[in-house]
């Protein structure tokens, strides 16, 4: 009950995934991604433990074909799972599992993978790469969320979206991003809103790690982290 969008931004190397679903907590369950290697999504009966492991592949080197078929290999009820992947060269694989008992679909595009079970109909994923190929946003976050939108526009899930999330990373060991939005009705437009909020403190909270005797107060103290 999950539609989510992988990719790889060419030009800055950051990882995303903007995910929604009729299931609270998909943000912490679903999509996984590290600065350097790449990201994974693992969707329907999700098996949370195939995401730090696709990691680990994919910082050894493995392609994201090679990752999505090692998870498939070593689950023990494939024919259940959903999983995407996307690693540093670009390269993209899927695998959506003939046990899944809904419309599931997968789609790719330049450095971009989108997969969906439970679906309206059998667009959703496509129109979400296409979404995310035709943004003109000049920010990795937006084009990401532009992606979503699509899917949401497209029909989405059979049953209402209660959950979304936003994941990037880029060259640092901890999330550049990580927005979540979990029991609201209409989670995309929310999942939005938060990243209007968040994005004028990014270079901040990374300033505030690395070099924190710059920083200067905030006028409202209370977004001071």
């Amino acid at each position: 009950m999950t539609f989510s969008l992988n990719a790889l931004d060419r030009e800055t190397g950051m990882f995303g995934i903007a995910v929604a679903s009729s299931s609270i907590a998909v943000g912490n369950r679903c999509p996984w991604a590290r600065a350097g290697a790449g990201a994974v999504s693992t969707q329907h009966r999700t098996d949370i433990r195939c995401g730090p492991l696709g990691l680990d592949l994919l910082a050894q080197g493995f392609t994201a074909s090679e990752v999505v078929a090692l998870l498939v290999a070593g689950s023990d009820q494939p024919d259940l799972r959903q999983f995407a992947a996307v690693d540093r060269e670009g390269g993209t694989a899927f695998f959506n599992g003939p046990g899944i008992e809904s419309i599931n679909t997968a789609h790719q595009g330049d450095a971009c993978v989108s997969v969906g079970n439970f679906m309206v109909n059998e667009t959703v994923t496509a129109e979400m790469i296409r979404g995310y190929e035709a943004s003109g946003a000049s920010l990795f976050a937006e084009r990401l969320l532009d992606g979503l939108d699509a899917g949401v526009t497209a029909g989405g899930e059979t049953q209402p979206a209660m959950a979304a999330a936003l994941l990037i990373v880029d060259r640092h060991a901890w999330p550049l991003v990580d927005l979540r939005v979990d029991f609201e009705l209409n989670p995309a437009t929310k999942l939005r809103k938060l990243w209007t909020a968040y994005e004028p403190l990014v270079e901040r909270f990374i300033t505030q790690v690395l070099r924190p005797a710059e920083l200067k107060p905030l006028i409202n103290s209370a977004l001071q982290v």
